[in-house]
């Protein structure tokens, strides 16, 4: 799919491909479908030009938008594999992670570049962080050049140079691990194309009428099927109004987004799609009565995008234990080991974790079960935390917790109702340790840990089990539960 996007690209085509939103909810035309073809040509030929070869790793820190998808397109056309920087990860765990990738380039826009550098103090308040760039690689800006930025990586004149023929690593994403060791999903080309190709069967896009969605899987298989796309507002009055003018035929949004464009009595229109987080029936219906034709489920996994959806009707309708999470995609297989983990593979499964042999099974860390192609899902058996629908994995973040006077320390996650998790770090002092003491030197690795920041400190003896007298995380999710609200140190 996309192969065929970039090769239907025009530069004479006119109609509308990424949409914005004023804050009036007045739609305007961000880049029609030439403008498109031009700077994924554009990119492609200045990336060949700075001798960019297949195979080879370039990071990624642009803000969404029409120079993102792009440069995104544009490294795919080459055969480049792809290193998605995240500026919300903190500092320390993206040197790391970036250090394993090894991107021979690195493309930032201004605003990337300052958050690494002037505009550090200010991007911290939004838990927003990187090291400076220049540390992991050669930078380039993309788009507009600020003072002291990097120079500019401008789309060149002439034509588009021939794309890669083949498979191989399309995009490298990071998820758990430790900052010693992360860990990265690496999808190939193959993946990826099977991934769009899903998508596309489930979202059925119409040539002409908007899609809403903010990732790289939902915009794809719309433009390839001819419609405009429209990133998501991020403040939820702005949101309500992109809706109901723009009335997408169908709107992909996480829970959180949902709950936040319900709060303020957004119109929905056509299919809405939810996933990244837990989707509950009632949320399902609550947009189903706010407009929706219809109001799908979709599960899925870094590993694995997508897995399985169910429409609200049959979620509501559920009564057995477990979370429906609904039917198999075409392709995909399901079964449960021994210890009730389920585990997925299919066309559009990773191809391995980086620096590790190619895997035929991925496993999810969800407990659950498979009936004929029915998933139901039966809670987490990993360490992972959703709080916003966004995953975090406290194996990052806890060694760096371990200052001094500090015994222990664990991050666990507390139910905050529908899903939802708060992030709380449980700290045992050391023996004779001060508690203001403990407070102030954890300040300045709690600030350095970007959007995994714990909702709470709670300064406790930490529950420990087993012969290995490890940490019980589920006891300590309790203790955590139970402790007042102190606020991060």
């Amino acid at each position: 799919m996309l192969d065929e996007l970039i090769a239907g690209l025009r530069d004479d085509d006119d109609r509308p491909a990424v949409l914005g939103t004023r804050r009036t909810g007045r739609t305007v035309v961000r880049a029609t479908r030439g403008d498109l073809s031009r700077l994924t040509g554009g990119y492609a030929a200045a990336l060949h030009a700075r001798g960019l070869t297949a195979g080879e790793t370039v990071g990624i820190a642009v803000r969404p938008g029409p120079r993102s998808l792009a440069v995104l397109l544009a490294a795919y056309h080459l055969g480049l594999r792809v290193a998605v920087l995240d500026p919300a990860a903190g500092p320390d765990v993206l040197l790391a992670r970036l250090g394993l990738a090894q991107p021979r380039l690195v493309l930032a826009d201004a605003a990337a570049q300052a958050v690494a550098g002037w505009a550090a103090p200010l991007a911290r308040r939004a838990h927003l962080a990187l090291p400076e760039l220049a540390a992991l690689a050669p930078t380039v800006t993309i788009g507009r050049r600020l003072p002291g930025t990097a120079p500019v990586l401008a789309p060149a004149p002439g034509p588009r140079p021939r794309g890669h023929d083949g498979d191989g690593d399309a995009v490298v994403v990071f998820t758990s691990g430790t900052t010693s060791r992360p860990r990265a999903v690496v999808h190939t080309r193959a993946s990826v194309a099977a991934g769009m190709r899903a998508v596309g069967e489930l979202v059925r896009p119409l040539p002409g009428r908007a899609v809403l969605g903010g990732t790289f899987f939902v915009l794809v298989p719309s433009l390839a099927g001819g419609a405009p796309v429209a990133l998501p507002a991020r403040r939820p009055g702005v949101l309500a109004r992109q809706l109901a003018r723009l009335a997408p035929q169908a709107t992909y949004l996480t829970p959180p987004e949902l709950r936040a464009a319900l709060a303020v009595s957004a119109p929905f229109t056509g299919r809405v799609y939810s996933g990244s987080a837990p989707v509950s029936a009632g949320l399902l219906a609550a947009v189903r009565r706010a407009g929706a034709e219809q109001v799908w489920c979709v599960y899925a996994l870094t590993e694995v995008f997508p897995a399985a959806a169910v429409e609200s009707a049959a979620k509501n309708a559920f009564a057995g234990e477990g979370d429906l999470v609904g039917e198999l995609l075409p392709g995909l297989r399901a079964r449960v080991d021994e210890a009730g983990q389920l585990l997925l593979a299919g066309p559009n499964a990773a191809d391995r974790y980086l620096g590790e042999e190619p895997m035929d099974w991925v496993t999810t860390g969800d407990m659950g079960r498979v009936t004929g192609s029915t998933v139901v899902l039966g809670g987490r058996c990993k360490d992972m935390i959703l709080r916003d629908a966004e995953n975090i994995y406290p194996g990052l973040y806890e060694p760096a917790l371990h200052v001094a006077g500090v015994e222990l320390a664990v991050i666990v996650g507390v139910p905050a109702g529908d899903g939802d998790e708060r992030v709380v770090a449980v700290v045992q002092p050391a023996a004779g340790a001060a508690p203001e003491a403990v407070r102030a030197a954890l300040r300045e690795p709690l600030r350095r840990m970007g959007s995994a920041r714990p909702d709470t400190v709670v300064l406790a003896e930490i529950p420990l089990s087993g012969r290995s007298r490890k940490p019980d995380r589920a006891a300590t999710s309790r203790l955590a539960a139970g402790a007042p609200a102190e606020g991060a140190a």
